[in-house]
């Protein structure tokens, strides 16, 4: 932990954080320009738009919308957020810099992410003592929107050199484009010695591969482009090739009849057997997202244009067949429940022949008038109508959710508060299977019982996903009272991974103190609500040629 007290993250010069990557030149960072200001406008994407544009009304708008900002303070760096506002910072946020900071990871005396949780008093590690992929977006986050990107490219560059290692599982070899879950730094004093381990789903529970962490890894590395403005870094061919194989596994010709990524069980943050297998909202999300990402980034050259044809096919496809077949409302589910079955040949209006009888009695209570979200899962005679935060979030920030889709959404969470965010923020699903239902879906997983992981449990990293899509949608409002209430719990419970019951009262059963994507998703909500300019990095505009004239669905003519 020496590396930990004496470093000084701005300070540190990257030039030779992977030194074995001679190609790479880690030099050459660019400084991070200030941003203006943002005017924020309800149910507008300004993502893409010249920030330059949008710098004028900020104030104006927060004060229309009641909002408080509290900046950021680090114990060991004052973040460059809190420098722009005279208020006074939560006494939380110095503790959370700490916090993050104390979980961060060195190889070769360079900072290359941060681990899973920093809990001393837990008496199984497990593999929370690794940097995984998806864990560490929020850390990447509020690092960069304090000025502090060298990190991020470390961790970038580390992760596409394990993407070029050979990954075989019992006897049989991972396709070539798959991203670690996760990897471990092995410090060795006598030799003075570091060397990595990662974890491509060989190791993981389940042993299944993680479908999200080259969505992430492609989110990551856009957001590091706009924050920075270092178009050199994903113009490298090594970051070309890497967005290459990784969209080469998930745009691959198959015997799919669906535009959308077929995975199995727990193959993202849901990584247990929870029933999410098939089409889940999530992968189909990030998968959407990372799409738009990388259509931004690849090269116009003979290996990019062949890519960049087949992402706007796919992009066109994906979007019509999620906002027409995943989109739920009051209207649709009427609709649904009202389908003939059986249909047969092109003009079936049933196209799925889900039988209405399977719809649990539990989604017609829940279903507001007003509001509506995209449904977990999508596959013949299936529909899964369970609420997922974290890809309805993505959908709103990535525009897969139309603008009135994404009003929607925010609708909801306000007309269902007390079920998805209770009090702590917020569901990662909603509701909690249980009994039978637990016993076939989960296999009796002890540790997936329901109002508890991730099985209708509370995660606080979900905290910066909702307050993205808020700013995004105008609904400042809701990310205010979410955080209030984060604040009210995270620093007296030592930052917990998760919490458990239906309102999310209780601190998880088996969850990890010092979480580190919970501190980071409160650090990068805080800084997002202090200066909404930073929704850019990992929010995009809507795009025009994407929106497809929706038809409502009808089994019965009038």
């Amino acid at each position: 932990m020496e590396c930990v007290r004496e470093y000084q993250l701005r300070n540190v010069s990257s030039h030779c954080s992977i030194s074995e990557m001679d190609d790479y030149d880690l030099s050459k960072l660019l400084d991070k320009p200030d941003k203006p200001r943002l005017n924020i406008e309800r149910q507008r994407s300004f993502d893409e738009r010249s920030l330059s544009e949008l710098s004028i009304g900020l104030s104006r708008a927060l004060d229309a919308y009641e909002t408080a900002y509290s900046p950021g303070r680090s114990a060991l760096d004052t973040p460059v957020s809190s420098a722009r506002n005279s208020f006074e910072p939560h006494p939380m946020v110095a503790d959370a810099w700490e916090a993050l900071r104390r979980s961060l990871v060195f190889f070769r005396d360079q900072p290359v992410g941060t681990i899973a949780a920093y809990d001393h008093a837990s008496e199984e590690v497990l593999n929370y003592d690794q940097v995984f992929v998806r864990d560490f977006v929020p850390s990447a986050l509020a690092f960069l929107m304090n000025g502090e990107p060298e990190i991020v490219k470390n961790f970038l560059l580390k992760t596409l050199q394990l993407q070029g290692w050979e990954k075989r599982i019992d006897r049989f070899k991972l396709g070539e484009g798959a991203m670690p879950a996760s990897f471990k730094v092995l410090h060795d004093p006598d030799r003075k010695t570091d060397t990595i381990v990662a974890d491509f789903g060989e190791s993981a529970i389940g042993r299944v591969a993680p479908v999200d962490s080259g969505f992430w890894w492609i989110i990551l590395l856009r957001a590091y482009t706009k924050s920075t403005g270092d178009l050199s870094l994903a113009e490298t061919p090594e970051c070309q090739k890497g967005m290459r194989l990784i969209l080469s596994l998930c745009l691959s010709e198959g015997f799919d009849t669906f535009p959308t990524l077929l995975c199995a069980d727990g193959c993202s943050m849901i990584d247990r057997r929870m029933g999410i297998y098939g089409y889940p909202i999530e992968i189909q999300a990030l998968f959407f997202m990372a799409l738009r990402c990388a259509l931004v980034m690849l090269r116009h050259d003979t290996e990019g244009k062949e890519f960049i044809e087949r992402i706007v096919k796919r992009l066109h496809a994906l979007s019509f067949h999620m906002r027409s077949y995943f989109w739920l409302d009051f209207q649709q589910l009427n609709d649904i429940y009202r389908y003939k079955t059986e249909e047969y040949s092109h003009t079936a209006v049933n196209k799925f022949n889900v039988i209405p009888d399977s719809i649990l009695d539990w989604v017609f209570d829940f279903m507001p008038t007003r509001g509506g979200y995209f449904i977990g899962n999508v596959s013949p005679a299936r529909m899964d109508m369970r609420w997922f935060a974290l890809g309805n979030c993505v959908a709103i920030l990535s525009c897969l959710a139309t603008a009135e889709q994404a009003a929607a959404i925010m609708d909801l969470i306000e007309a269902r508060w007390d079920e998805l965010v209770g009090e702590m923020p917020m569901k990662i699903c909603y509701p909690a299977i249980e009994s039978h239902e637990w016993r076939i879906v989960t296999g009796c997983d002890p540790k997936n019982t329901r109002w508890s992981y991730h099985n209708g449990g509370s995660w606080p990293v979900l905290l910066w996903l909702l307050t993205a899509a808020c700013i995004k949608t105008g609904r400042i409002q809701i990310a205010r009272r979410a955080i209030d209430l984060a604040e009210s719990l995270l620093l007296k419970d030592s930052w917990p991974e998760y919490y458990d019951g239906k309102l999310g009262r209780y601190i998880g059963k088996q969850a990890r103190k010092f979480q580190t994507w919970s501190i980071a998703g409160y650090l990068v909500a805080k800084m997002m609500l202090e200066d909404p300019s930073h929704l850019g990095m990992i929010s995009l505009e809507e795009d025009k040629q994407m929106k497809p004239l929706i038809k409502r669905s009808s089994s019965w003519t009038c």
